[in-house]
């Protein structure tokens, strides 16, 4: 035991990143200014402007002096606190609710109750302490103690919290003068970082030191520009990102810079705004000892240089990390263990009664006294603080905490009100003339409209992609519309066409517009972190969205106006296309902002997505194509009123059609009998002809039609503008005032009434702030404990393997840009040997995670060579599925309960001869040992990163794999957890397990668990590979005797072995490690020991390769397992079922209300066509609801499943389509309950129409959806991909252009699957009925002279149909040209009523067409790729043993 302190590191040189780069900088620096007229100064300054004396951070020290002579003073803030309490909402009730549950009536009352008496506890309890400027804090504590919890509220990130009591001061200022004044200099930083990914590192850091650079540069720089350039490259370069400065941040999904230096473009971010406040919360999660630390240098680097105040909560702390600190706060269950000097804590807890076990780092040493299975007390400790009061009482009754107390009531007392009255006047030195000095920002709006306009002009920079493929969807849709209505004719027969042309146009740019919302949530938590950056006001940012979208959408629209309204041939004028093109694009714009509106009213994406489904149905019902308003059922006619749509319609009919003057191309009587009859006593059969006159004024046709009226079309511009001004200044305002996304719950939920979550519950005392502020949470649970001693036997059962894996001179090849090879593996050999565990280590890049996806047969594109044996032997075919892999990303199935993900893969892996029960009790076995008995019925969504872990750990070990493979296992736990899951693998190993794993972090004691390590180097190549002996004594002797320094007694051998190969961006080495070890006795030894172990293999009796299989079970038992649990997915995702149903049900009282009692006359029939085509328009949200967890799942199967051989992938695709089934046949029920008998109350064809409405439909948009996702990786591109082809079907349907008159493309009609539902259900809804005209129907005929109606018209009625409304009328006959709805639908729409079984069959051919597409394409989209590579591995690699 070490009673030392721990002694201080040195502070980092402000060139540690980048020497090269500072020494550049160093020269420019030095250079005098080249403006004309400029002098150098003769101060003393310019002694530093020799370049070759230059120091670099002393001109940064008289940068600031510059400013401080400038009378702008550089301010700082600390911050101290004192009996600070956080209260947070509980709720106590922790089910997960299911479709049940969310129908139950008695759920509202306790929604209720719960919002008048909400359920509170305390998260922190009676904290203090100060931090001032300079200074570097360290909170340490167990996941849940409530470490994110104080950086938040020490942050003044106090939403969502029930109250914060106690005394915060920033200095002299309060919490309240933070928050409205200066929110930019106080920063929280979370977990991981929240960047523009498609922006590159250059352009993030500049646009945050142009947000906020002050209005009085101070000698700095001569001008603003100039100002953020010489910032810019300051920061890029001292934090050693010069290499990559034009490299795209990145994310998940775009790949970008590596995980190091986007958190060191973080920290250049937050220093870039001047914040003199930041807190980072487990910022060094998924990186590697050596980056770790260099993050936590850039930590303190920033903090000296800007004399910041920077507070940090990290797991898996080194002794070296630890050293960066001066302070350390030790939270144990919400209460403070311990506050003060960094250098007194380790002591400070051995005096109390508790002593560090060998080489234990001074920070897990402090984080396990807080874990009462972790910590050891010292044996002549008496009356030791067990309980987490216990420990702040002895605290605060210690010298150290009365030291604490007396040091916050001094800071409370030094700073009086001319402290905040300098710190303001500092502020307000900065801040622009023209910009409210009361605020939280430093540049005007006008300066921060250019910042944002410019930074959105580099986002769309970034994503020419999505910009390519909207011009895309525009251009095409643009030519094949204007084909579609190639030349239309200037007949009465065309005019309906033009009134598909512009609805058309209108509706699309409402599709185009609802993907706003998408667009808007995806980038909004960036827009809410800079808002408390104070970098901008949110609507600056939505005011710059709109600024460049919209020259791109005036764009768009020209190009797809100008193909329309040309190849369309409508009236050729120019003032008339300028119109057209005026209305299309106000239009679209007016849209985008309505959505853009509505995503801003919402926190949640699926809400804004309901609301805009919503609203885009009654804008498209109510735009007065589908329904004219004469004809609108008056309880909606108000919608038309504000639908701006309405008002765009009437103004392109209104512009097109008051020059229209159309021949008549149906004239009666004509015909045999008629030949001789002359034009004054014929008529035109189009609705606003005149008796006697062939042609048809447009005017007329327009106003008896629609009542639309050219006289209103300046009307409707001006106010369409309104309409769009107005939803533009409301989106303003909502993304103003409703900045940020809903907080998202992580308390920890249970499968409803499982009777494991009342143990849970009784046994949890601790709080969890973590747990969304205050709610109940696995944080506030008793510690998950892997299983030990008594339950060895029974792992030794399970576990036991006899085989050897071994690998012989592995090297991996990928093609990178430009055609280059790059070579990620060099001749790599080892094995791995039963009851052994063998760690993979390096630095970053070095090929860990790649080296083991090789080896576990999960590497993607490029060439392996190089063999890989079992036993000395090839692989069998099922080696994917006789080991299991636990990948650093724990990726389930969200909505099942932790035993029943266990048990599918289970049943799935373990053979079919295995009984059920035997298999349960085998996975209750597993849960026992991975320490997850209480979480059994535990939603998987709802864990917490530990128990995640354990899960993925879990659901390998069920399959009683003869290898566990392991990735990065420990990545994002602390340390006691870290050691926990170590400890569990060593038990596995001690029962015979083998074991291969990636580690990154470990401490001494977690290092020590392992038997042998592979040690790589960047280019993946070996340094190390054998044992490591005692106390890891073998590894180390190795590395002294080959010239490495010495490593000392309290040295962490993990590290110390990282630091001597040179891993890390900052560290240089001159010996060449791999040369080295391909040198030495150790490798001759090595690779002799591996081929003897091949000879000796060669002897063993191996199972027939025959009686090996891919998968292990049965395909019809696969889809049954994979039915049942997307099935219990669905039904524990409540939002996803109920809002399907509601959408379904709304949609059919909104088109049964809109087209109530549709009457059999013309227009009623036209009035069906439009309720059934919105019917179809439907199916499109409808369909992306379905493609994002179809899309979800899929990602499991992918990134999890596939690979271990789980299940085949036809299984998988049946399961989805058939899941879907179910709940797609209910919600079309409702659609047809709820609308069809309002629109027809005599039930004519309801059974048919029932089969094809509430059975068919379903089965096609489910089908089609799936097809569409199966082509795209992303639910965002299956949607961009939907809305084009959906288009395509609905045109060549029959609706909006008649079969007549589609040209050429009239073999596009028989293509469309709208054709033949729309006949289908029509054809069946008014087929075979008479048909009674409405008065305006009628045609108006002047008899001959003397002949009655009757007389004149009856023999041509008698071969062309209609009917006489009064045969004995002389003076004026009223004639109806159809007498039948039959006659009506064939000469119209080309329909005919004996086609209707047809129909139906060759629906029913489209979805079978549909589920085979869905088939063909995820095998040449998602499967074929990977079997591709395969057989290139086959061919290339696998070579066999040789000596």
């Amino acid at each position: 035991m070490s009673d030392q302190e721990t002694p201080s590191a040195p502070t980092p040189a402000v060139d540690f990143f980048d020497p090269a780069g500072v020494d550049d900088l160093r020269r420019t620096l030095s250079r005098p200014p080249s403006r004309a007229g400029s002098t150098v100064s003769t101060d003393s300054d310019a002694t530093v402007l020799d370049a070759d004396t230059f120091d670099l951070q002393k001109t940064l020290q008289n940068l600031i002096q510059k400013r401080d002579d400038a009378n702008i003073h550089t301010r700082s803030l600390g911050v101290a606190f004192s009996e600070l309490e956080v209260i947070g909402r509980g709720s106590s009730r922790c089910f997960q609710h299911t479709v049940a549950s969310v129908l139950d009536p008695r759920r509202v009352i306790r929604a209720v109750q719960d919002f008048l008496h909400p359920p509170t506890r305390a998260i922190l309890y009676g904290f203090e302490g100060v931090v001032r400027p300079g200074e570097m804090l360290l909170v340490l504590g167990q996941p849940g103690s409530g470490c994110s919890t104080l950086l938040k509220t020490l942050t003044n990130q106090r939403g969502g919290y029930h109250a914060v009591n106690g005394d915060i001061r920033y200095d002299a200022l309060s919490s309240t003068d933070i928050e409205r004044h200066y929110r930019g200099d106080v920063q929280y930083c979370p977990e991981d970082e929240i960047l523009f990914p498609t922006l590159t590192v250059e352009q993030t850091i500049e646009f945050a030191v142009r947000a906020r650079a002050p209005s009085q540069l101070g000698g700095i720089a001569t001008s603003t520009a100039d100002y953020v350039k010489t910032v810019t490259n300051i920061l890029i370069t001292v934090f050693g990102l010069g290499h990559v400065r034009n490299t795209p941040v990145g994310n998940a999904a775009i790949r970008g810079v590596s995980g190091g230096q986007r958190k060191r473009v973080s920290i250049c971010e937050v220093m870039a705004t001047m914040s003199r406040i930041a807190a980072w919360d487990n910022s060094t999660r998924g990186l590697d000892a050596s980056t770790a630390l260099e993050f936590a240098q850039a930590l303190r680097i920033a903090t000296d240089m800007l004399n910041m105040t920077t507070i940090s909560s990290l797991y898996q702390v080194s002794e070296a990390i630890y050293q960066q600190f001066d302070k350390v706060c030790v939270v144990y269950e919400g209460r403070m263990a311990y506050f003060g000097l960094a250098s007194e804590a380790r002591q400070y807890f051995i005096d109390m009664g508790y002593k560090p076990v060998p080489r234990q780092t001074t920070a897990d040493f402090l984080t396990s006294v807080t874990d009462p299975l972790a910590r050891v007390p010292r044996a002549d400790a008496l009356n030791v603080p067990r309980t987490a009061a216990e420990f702040d009482a002895y605290f605060k009754r210690s010298s150290m905490g009365q030291r604490n107390t007396r040091d916050v009531q001094d800071y409370f007392s030094i700073f009086t009100t001319e402290h905040a009255t300098q710190f303001k006047q500092s502020a307000h030195a900065e801040r622009s003339t023209l910009a409210d000095k009361s605020s939280s920002y430093t540049t005007s709006l006008v300066a921060q409209t250019r910042a944002v306009v410019r930074r959105r002009l580099q986002i769309v920079q970034g994503d020419l992609l999505t910009l390519g493929m909207n011009a895309g969807t525009f251009i095409l849709l643009g030519v094949v519309v204007g084909t579609v209505f190639l030349k239309v004719e200037e007949s009465t027969s065309a005019f309906f066409s033009r009134g598909s042309i512009f609805f058309f146009v209108l509706v699309f740019a409402a599709f185009q517009a609802m993907n706003e919302v998408s667009a808007l949530f995806s980038q909004r938590i960036v827009v809410a972190q800079h808002q408390r950056a104070a970098l901008y006001h949110p609507f600056v940012e939505a005011l710059a969205h709109t600024v460049v979208d919209t020259p791109i959408s005036a764009i768009a629209v020209a190009i797809f106006s100008l193909l329309i309204y040309f190849i369309c041939r409508l009236q050729q004028t120019a003032g008339q296309f300028f119109l057209f093109f005026a209305f299309a694009f106000v239009s679209q714009m007016t849209m985008k902002a309505w959505f853009r509106a509505i995503a801003a009213a919402f926190k949640q994406n699926a809400a804004a997505q309901s609301a805009a489904g919503l609203s885009f149905l009654a804008l498209s019902l109510f735009i007065g194509y589908t329904t004219p308003r004469p004809a609108m059922n008056d309880i909606f006619k108000w919608i038309t009123v504000v639908n701006p749509l309405k008002y765009a319609f009437e103004g392109l009919m209104g512009n097109e059609f008051h020059s229209l003057i159309g021949w008549c191309s149906q004239i009666i009587p004509q015909g045999p009998g008629y030949e001789q009859v002359s034009l004054a006593n014929q008529a035109c059969t189009t609705v606003g002809s005149v008796p006697g006159h062939s042609t048809v004024e447009g005017s007329q046709f327009l106003q008896l039609s629609f009542e639309y009226s050219y006289g209103h079309i300046w009307r409707d511009f001006g106010i369409l503008w309104a309409f769009w001004a107005i939803y533009f200044m409301i989106q303003l305002f909502l993304s103003e005032v409703n900045a940020g996304v809903s907080d998202q719950s992580s308390r920890l939920l249970f499968r409803t009434g499982a009777r494991a979550n009342q143990e849970f519950r009784a046994s949890s005392e601790s709080s969890d702030e973590e747990a969304q502020l205050g709610v109940d949470s696995p944080d506030g649970s008793p510690r998950t404990v892997m299983s030990s001693g008594g339950d060895s036997e029974k792992t030794r059962d399970a576990a036991q393997q006899s085989s050897v894996f071994s690998w012989d001179r592995i090297n991996y090849t990928v093609t990178v840009s430009g055609g280059h090879q790059r070579h990620l593996l060099h001749d790599v050999s080892g094995y791995v040997q039963p009851g052994r565990i063998t760690a993979l280590m390096g630095e970053s890049g070095a090929g860990k995670t790649t080296l083991l996806n090789v080896l576990a047969q999960r590497a993607g594109t490029g060439v392996v060579t190089g063999g890989m044996y079992v036993d000395g032997r090839s692989l069998p075919e099922d080696f994917q599925a006789q080991t299991g892999y636990v990948q650093q990303m724990d990726t389930h199935v969200g909505q099942t309960t932790v035993r029943e993900a266990m048990v599918f893969s289970a049943k799935v892996r373990q053979p079919e001869s295995v009984p059920i029960e035997e298999k349960e009790a085998y996975v209750d076995k597993c849960l026992k040992q991975c320490g997850l008995e209480l979480f059994a019925d535990a939603i998987v969504q709802t864990l917490d990163v530990e128990q995640r872990k354990r899960l993925t750990i879990g659901v390998e070990l069920v399959a009683k794999p003869k290898m566990i493979f392991l990735d990065e296992p420990t990545s994002g736990l602390d340390s006691n957890t870290s050691l926990a899951i170590v400890r569990f693998l060593r038990e596995l190993a001690n029962a015979g397990q083998s074991i291969l794993c990636t580690i990154h972090q470990p401490s001494s004691e977690l290092f020590a668990s392992f038997d042998r390590i592979l040690l790589l180097k960047k280019g993946g190549k070996t340094v190390y590979f054998g044992d490591l002996g005692k106390h890891s004594t073998t590894l180390i002797e190795y590395f002294e005797s080959h010239g490495a320094r010495r490593c000392q007694p309290v040295e962490n051998p993990a590290e110390y072995m990282l630091e001597v190969i040179g891993a890390g961006a900052t560290a240089r080495v001159e010996q060449d490690w791999h040369h080295i070890w391909t040198g030495s006795n150790s490798y001759g030894a090595a690779m002799c020991t591996l081929e003897a172990m091949h000879e000796h293999s060669q002897d063993k009796t191996t199972d027939p390769a025959g009686s090996h299989k891919e998968f292990t079970t049965r395909w019809v038992y696969q889809f049954v397992q994979l039915l049942k649990r997307s099935m219990l997915a669905q039904w524990r995702d409540p939002m996803y079922v109920v809002s399907k149903l509601l959408l379904n049900i709304v949609a059919g009282l909104f088109i049964g209300l809109t087209f109530k009692n549709a009457p059999n006359n013309q227009q009623g029939i036209q009035n069906t066509f439009m309720a059934f085509l919105i019917v179809l328009v439907l199916s499109l949200p409808l369909g992306f609801q379905i493609q994002e967890p179809f899309i979800n799942m899929r990602s499991v199967y992918e990134i999890r499943e596939r690979p271990s051989r789980m299940y085949k992938w036809t299984a998988f695709v049946s399961a989805q389509l058939v899941a879907e089934i179910p709940w797609n046949l209910l919600g079309s029920a409702f659609l047809f309950l709820t609308m069809y008998w309002l629109v027809f109350p005599g039930g004519a064809g309801a059974g048919y129409a029932y089969l094809m409405l509430g059975i068919v439909y379903p089965l096609y948009y489910s089908s089609f959806s799936m097809a569409v996702a199966a082509m795209v990786p992303r639910a965002d591109l299956a949607a961009v991909l939907a809305i084009p082809l959906f288009s395509l079907a609905l045109i060549f349907g029959g609706v909006l252009q008649p079969y007549s008159e589609m040209n050429w493309w009239r073999w596009m009609y028989w293509v469309s699957p709208f054709t033949y539902f729309l006949e289908g259900v029509i054809g069946a809804t008014f087929g075979n009925q008479t048909l009674e005209c409405a008065e305006k129907e009628y045609v108006t005929i002047l008899p001959p002279s003397g002949m009655s109606c009757g007389e004149y018209l009856d023999p041509f009625a008698s071969f062309a149909g209609g009917y006489l409304r009064d045969p004995g009328a002389i003076d004026q006959c009223s004639f109806c040209p159809f007498r039948t709805t039959d006659q009506f639908l064939e000469a119209n729409s080309h329909m005919f009523y004996g086609h209707r079984w047809r129909d139906c069959g060759l629906m029913l051919a489209y979805v079978v067409f549909n589920v085979a597409m869905v088939y063909v394409l995820t095998w040449v989209f998602r499967i074929q790729t990977v079997l591709n590579r395969r057989r290139v591995h086959t061919a290339l690699g696998w070579l066999k043993f040789t000596k």
